[in-house]
């Protein structure tokens, strides 16, 4: 009898433990429940509210990221031939600047780079042989003066008939020489940009001024202080590169696909990986030997950079009318299976970039074709770079929103 208690007791002890575990397992299976249906509708929540998601940018950041923003390019995606090339300028735009005489440099007034205007002194050269030069002009130009005063003398004494024919016939033909003789002088000292009325005036220059016979920029300096140069050496290039524009080789399968008036886009890659657009203006009418190609020519539409001819570019030439539109790889992200881009807008002093599903096609380049399920305002505006962190953000963002 004295155990019965203590049985009863170890009885109601082990029925309320279990009934503890039951209660508590169908406490964890009902959250647990709960959590995965509240964590189903959140993941449908998002997907089916993506679009009106937002990435807010300070123009602080929007500067320091160096966001690109544009409305759509409508861009030739087929149809092109393929065309490398250099920057080049027309011959009137290139000069070589040279000496007619021997001489040494005194002194040089450039470097090259440097920006010059057209009759802007680049050097000066000195040499006794340019001296020599003005003094046998000063001595013709003083001896013309006596000749002609004698050839006056004796025109007088023969129209009067006291003076022989035959002195007069010489003082006129010595006369006639001396002013050859003045002028050939005059004009060399002409080609050295010496003053002649200076000279004859009795002013003798010690040196001579080089000058820019264009405007452009200083390309090549091959000479330097002190150093002799030789007559026609070439001393300084100068170089308009205002009318840089493409020559690109065609190659013969090709040639009758190419006409003026076509576009180009093309790059430089040594300056930047930025398209430039040109447009053909002349397509020559003769092959090179090697390789057997033509020359196009095409004048630059937006020049960018220090665009120096000698470059060398490689371009495309659109040889078909067909537009569609494309936003730069860089513009693009993808999600899961979905692709996505953002639209740009302007709030107060802050961005605002919303993302929008696309539909991707042909490729050309950093450049792809695009579609949108919805119509879209034509003057849209995207983000045309940074695409990764704009989503990177918006993550971020839905993450915070979450706790």
């Amino acid at each position: 009898m004295k155990n019965i208690p203590y049985k009863f007791f170890a009885i109601i002890l082990l029925s309320m433990i279990l009934t503890s575990c039951n209660s508590d397992k169908q406490t964890a299976d009902s959250t647990n429940s709960n959590a995965d249906s509240t964590n189903s509708n959140s993941e449908a929540i998002k997907e089916d509210s993506n679009e009106g998601e937002e990435v807010m940018l300070s123009q602080q950041q929007f500067e320091a990221l160096q966001m690109k923003i544009d409305t759509l390019a409508v861009r030739n995606m087929s149809g092109y031939v393929e065309a490398n090339g250099t920057l080049e300028v027309p011959p009137q735009n290139e000069a070589a600047i040279t000496s007619v005489v021997g001489a040494n440099v005194v002194s040089i007034k450039v470097i090259e780079g440097d920006k010059v205007n057209k009759g802007q002194v680049v050097a000066y050269l000195s040499h006794p042989n340019i001296i020599k030069m003005q003094t046998d002009y000063l001595n013709a130009y003083s001896n013309s003066n006596f000749l002609k005063k004698n050839y006056e003398r004796q025109q007088k004494l023969y129209d009067a008939g006291v003076g022989s024919g035959s002195n007069f016939q010489k003082a006129e033909a010595e006369y006639e020489a001396s002013k050859a003789m003045v002028n050939g002088l005059e004009a060399q000292l002409r080609l050295l940009n010496i003053n002649a009325s200076s000279v004859s005036n009795g002013t003798i220059a010690q040196s001579i001024s080089l000058r820019s016979p264009i405007d452009g920029f200083v390309q090549k300096v091959e000479v330097k202080t002190g150093q002799y140069v030789e007559p026609q050496t070439e001393l300084f290039e100068i170089v308009n590169t205002h009318h840089v524009h493409a020559d690109l080789m065609v190659f013969e399968k090709d040639v009758n696909k190419v006409k003026k008036g076509q576009k180009v886009i093309f790059n430089v890659q040594s300056i930047t990986d930025e398209e430039l657009t040109a447009e053909i203006y002349s397509v020559s009418k003769t092959f090179e030997d090697n390789p057997k190609a033509i020359h196009v020519h095409a004048e630059i539409e937006n020049k960018k950079g220090n665009l120096i001819p000698g470059m060398y570019i490689k371009g495309k030439i659109q040889v078909e009318n067909s537009k569609i539109k494309a936003l730069p790889e860089s513009a693009i992200i993808k999600e899961g299976d979905r692709f996505y881009v953002f639209s740009a807008e302007r709030e107060n002093k802050d961005w605002s970039f919303k993302p929008i599903e696309v539909v991707l096609g042909a490729k050309d380049g950093h450049w792809i074709a695009v579609q949108f399920p919805e119509e879209l305002e034509e003057n849209t505006k995207f983000a045309y770079n940074n695409a990764y962190y704009l989503i990177a953000e918006m993550k971020k963002g839905e993450a915070e929103h979450e706790h």
